[in-house]
């Protein structure tokens, strides 16, 4: 039978489950830092500049940042849960980060104020309008200055369908199995997703989708939005190991410049 979606499936998925059965991917430290390096080789930051992780989760990114001495860094994510998470971490960390709860369609925030916008972990296609990856690509565009740089981390489309397996599962430690089954469409790839305790039973039944992009459709997008210098980086994976991460496992990353001189 086909995967039905709920379109608003990501205004309530991201939680303290998520943390759990993603922890390979979200929740690793080292892969963190490697994301991070990746970043740094790929975008002109100083350590001065203003950096915005926008749909930034629980601030992995972020923390990061602020650990290596970034001392301009804010976070923006839709879920309280995450963001919650994120301030909790931030002050046992003494890390002082700005952090904001916010749809990254809308964030209200002033224009041209960031250095380096970064929209990690496949943050875009999961809003299921047409349009919502563009509003938000716009925000993001808005509120760089002039010159600043963004810097998009999603699936790579054109990977995910090469390798795609519809059956998939992994244990969390000795209790939680995850099990997951997915359906590739023509521009999306659905999935159900169950997590069971074997002591308790099942603990979530939830379906999403994701919108899969390929290097010109990313870099179509960008342009399109108003990016310049337009650069793709495919088939991204911080992975050490062999595996199924679900659409952590090749990612695509897509780098644009906004038009104007960064002061």
């Amino acid at each position: 039978m086909p995967i039905h979606v709920d379109p608003d499936w990501w205004k309530s998925m991201f939680d303290d489950i998520y943390l759990k059965t993603d922890a390979r991917s979200v929740e690793d430290d080292t892969l963190t830092r490697l994301e991070v390096d990746v970043v740094c080789e790929l975008l002109p930051i100083d350590p001065g500049h203003k950096i915005l992780d926008l749909c930034g989760g629980h601030g992995r990114h972020t923390l990061e940042f602020c650990r290596r001495g970034y001392s301009a860094c804010t976070l923006l994510d839709f879920s309280q849960t995450l963001i919650d998470i994120a301030r909790e971490r931030s002050l046992a960390r003494q890390c002082r980060i700005e952090v904001i709860c916010a749809d990254a369609r809308q964030t209200d925030l002033p224009s041209d104020r960031f250095d380096h916008i970064l929209i990690m972990g496949n943050s875009l296609g999961y809003v299921q309008e047409p349009d919502a990856d563009s509003r938000i690509l716009l925000e993001a565009y808005r509120l760089l200055q002039p010159g600043g740089w963004l810097l998009v981390d999603v699936v790579d489309g054109t990977a995910a369908r090469k390798n795609f397996a519809p059956n998939a599962w992994h244990e969390i430690g000795d209790d939680i199995v995850v099990c997951r089954e997915r359906e590739l469409t023509a521009g999306s790839i659905r999935a159900r997703e169950l997590v069971v305790s074997k002591q308790d039973g099942l603990i979530r039944d939830r379906t999403y989708a994701i919108r899969l992009y390929d290097s010109s459709g990313l870099a179509g997008l960008l342009g399109t939005v108003g990016f310049n210098h337009v650069s793709i980086h495919t088939d991204f994976s911080p992975h050490r190991f062999e595996g199924d991460y679900g659409f952590m496992n090749r990612r695509m990353l897509g780098v644009g410049q906004k038009t104007g001189v960064m002061e």
